[in-house]
């Protein structure tokens, strides 16, 4: 499984390799408290730069691919997305980091990112693409499953956030056999 940066886009979103010229975009977009509740590290004001920093030097270190997701309707920048814990040896990777702005959610936008990434998983050779969230994080967990990932399980005590308390993390995958009913799906919706 070789995956790599490259520009992801149809004719909703385009997915733009995280570049130091996306951080005053991306700044706005993060200042809003709700998006980092249940995360384990905070993007928010002061908060930000840090987290842009870590998303960055990951991206170059080829630990993970981070996106700025743009709308396509308008050139906007909408959100964050990324390709995580990359493992060729294993074929496998995590698709995390999500994150939009407060009108681009329960919109197309999500869908389409995930059409994406998870097309451009498989295409490089992957047999897992995992996701993961807070266990009280009923949002991510019902766009899981409604995209058509599977439901794993949950890992109790699995990560500390930023706020002191324990998050138990609720896994998804989709795996190369079941891709093909996923993407009928998510083609779909976005038809």
């Amino acid at each position: 499984m070789i995956i790599t940066p490259v520009i992801r886009e149809n004719a909703i979103v385009r997915l733009e390799p995280l570049t130091a010229h996306h951080r005053e975009e991306l700044r706005p977009l993060a200042d809003e408290a709700e998006l980092w509740a249940l995360t384990s590290l905070r993007g928010d004001g002061g908060h930000f730069d840090a987290w842009f920093d870590l998303m960055l030097a990951n991206t170059q270190s080829a630990a993970q691919i981070s996106h700025l997701v743009r709308r396509q309707s308008d050139g906007a920048a909408v959100g964050h997305s990324a390709y995580l814990v990359i493992t060729p040896e294993h074929k496998r990777l995590e698709i995390g980091w999500t994150w939009y702005r407060a009108d681009a959610r329960g919109t197309r936008i999500n869908p389409a990112a995930k059409r994406l990434l998870l097309g451009g998983a498989f295409e490089a050779g992957a047999e897992r693409v995992e996701l993961k969230t807070h266990h009280l994080n009923t949002r991510s967990q019902a766009a899981m499953t409604k995209m058509g990932a599977t439901r794993e399980g949950t890992l109790r005590h699995h990560l500390l956030c930023w706020t002191g308390e324990w998050r138990d993390t609720v896994f998804f995958s989709v795996l190369r056999e079941e891709w093909p009913a996923v993407k009928a799906g998510l083609d779909a919706r976005l038809a």
